[in-house]
């Protein structure tokens, strides 16, 4: 490793006594750190809109040879510099529709929200870490001598520490419900979407409304990501708010309170229900959400201690932070399995591989084949969105993007010495590859470990 290291050294001040060497330098620092950059080769014209005349031509020579662009990967494990830009974007998305900025009205701090997190039901008792009171409690306590039909202990005594390596193991695997599991996450982005149709329907319900006369004085926004338990089941967390019937742009009518909403979610998760299919192969299964549902108003700034309300803030930051995660938070795998084979040597604990393995047994039927349980099969099954959001709830990643895109079109103009007034890019690039050399993978990681930003 040292001598591997000395060697990228002299290579890179090798590098820099070329003549290019600064915008080769430039060209790299300006990603903040990406970790697999594309690479791209051509060239592009900078036209005055106002009298069609070309201002400025230049090519990937200008950028060392070849530019490049980020990967804007989303998952930490994979790029951490790309997946920080993503989790800055999220946070401000969700920010956005509880406090207003980014083009929505500060009005929305005054509508009914609330934080929910719903669970994934059981499937079988898992070795888990209780605290009450800041102390740690027992496991699972039951009565000496209690077992399972395959003669294991059903309960345990004891206190596991935050990096136990038990934590989500089933304490019986044969008796835990894998297929029952694995179908769970195949569907659990469609009971998200129900339960936001049903949600609907029982807060109109509650105001005396039919589903249309809810729909032309009011409306439910969301934003919502999930996340990956170390049992290896996601949870759903999301803000819920009411608006009038154009968005946040529309007060919510009067009946529209907190309260409300706060007695309508846990009924509407405990009922929502999708029958799985395969019955006659794995049995039958009804899909729901787990019994454990919590809800907390959301204040605009902030909470005093013991109080249950989350602060728009703390709900922003809590959203975006699982929007970077993904299966590998509970011990599975970044990419996807393409052969049978390819399972014998994943480096993961015995109770995700047996989840992968269940993928790949179901996936292989024709009952389940729709299901695309081999394709999703690193991901334990779901093949849902980490992180989405109704149309009306706020801004978009999109438009965050494109703005940050502008203001760096800006400054570009400005160190070019462009003239003011409307000016299009048109280009031509190809694809030419990935990644980078040895010393330029050592110029990215200093400028990663320096917290570098896209752009800097």
């Amino acid at each position: 490793m040292t001598m591997t290291l000395t060697t990228n050294a002299a290579a890179l001040v090798a590098r820099a006594s070329e003549a290019d060497f600064a915008a080769w330098r430039r060209n790299i620092v300006r990603l903040g750190g990406c970790t697999n950059p594309i690479h791209l080769v051509g060239a592009a014209t900078v036209y005055d809109t106002t009298t069609g005349a070309a201002v400025l031509s230049y090519g990937s020579d200008v950028y060392g040879g070849r530019l490049l662009v980020a990967c804007g990967n989303r998952r930490a494990t994979v790029c951490p510099a790309c997946s920080a830009l993503y989790r800055a974007d999220t946070y401000q998305l969700v920010r956005a529709g509880l406090v207003g900025g980014k083009n929505v009205t500060e009005a929305v701090s005054g509508y009914p929200r609330v934080f929910v997190t719903l669970t994934a039901p059981s499937f079988g008792p898992v070795h888990t870490r209780r605290e009450r009171d800041g102390r740690v409690r027992v496991c699972r306590p039951r009565r000496a001598g209690e077992s399972c039909p395959h003669g294991r202990p059903t309960g345990c005594l004891e206190r596991h520490s935050t990096d136990d390596l038990r934590l989500g193991e089933p304490l019986c695997p044969r008796c835990y419900d894998y297929a029952g599991a694995v179908l769970w996450h195949a569907f659990a982005g469609r009971l998200w979407h129900r339960f936001g149709l049903e949600l609907r329907r029982e807060v109109a319900r509650r105001a005396g409304l039919s589903r249309t006369e809810f729909g032309e004085v009011a409306r439910l926004s969301y934003a919502k990501v999930a996340e990956y338990q170390r049992r290896g089941l996601v949870h759903f967390h999301g803000v819920i708010r009411l608006d009038g019937p154009e968005g946040p742009d529309s007060s919510p009518p009067g009946w529209a309170t907190v309260p409300l909403l706060t007695d309508a979610v846990p009924e509407v998760a405990g009922r929502v229900r999708l029958a799985a299919p395969g019955a006659d192969v794995v049995g039958p299964r009804e899909l729901r959400f787990g019994t454990q549902v919590d809800v907390r108003p959301v204040t605009s700034y902030g909470r005093t201690a013991g109080e249950r309300p989350a602060s728009a803030a703390a709900v922003a930051g809590y959203i975006a932070k699982y929007a970077t995660k993904g299966a590998e938070s509970a011990g599975a795998v970044d990419g996807r399995i393409h052969r049978a084979r390819d399972m014998v040597m994943l480096p993961v604990r015995a109770h995700v591989l047996r989840m992968i393995g269940t993928c790949w047994w179901l996936g292989g039927l024709p009952e389940f084949e729709p299901l695309g349980l081999r394709r999703w099969a690193h991901m334990l099954g779901y093949g849902g969105h980490f992180s989405t959001k109704s149309r009306r709830y706020s801004t978009t990643l999109t438009a965050l993007r494109q703005a940050r895109a502008d203001h760096r079109a800006e400054q570009q103009r400005a160190s070019l010495g462009l003239v003011d007034g409307p000016t299009v890019t048109v280009g031509q690039w190809r694809y030419a590859g990935r990644g980078y050399s040895p010393p330029a993978a050592l110029l990215a990681a200093s400028v990663r470990e320096g917290g570098g930003l896209h752009g800097a």
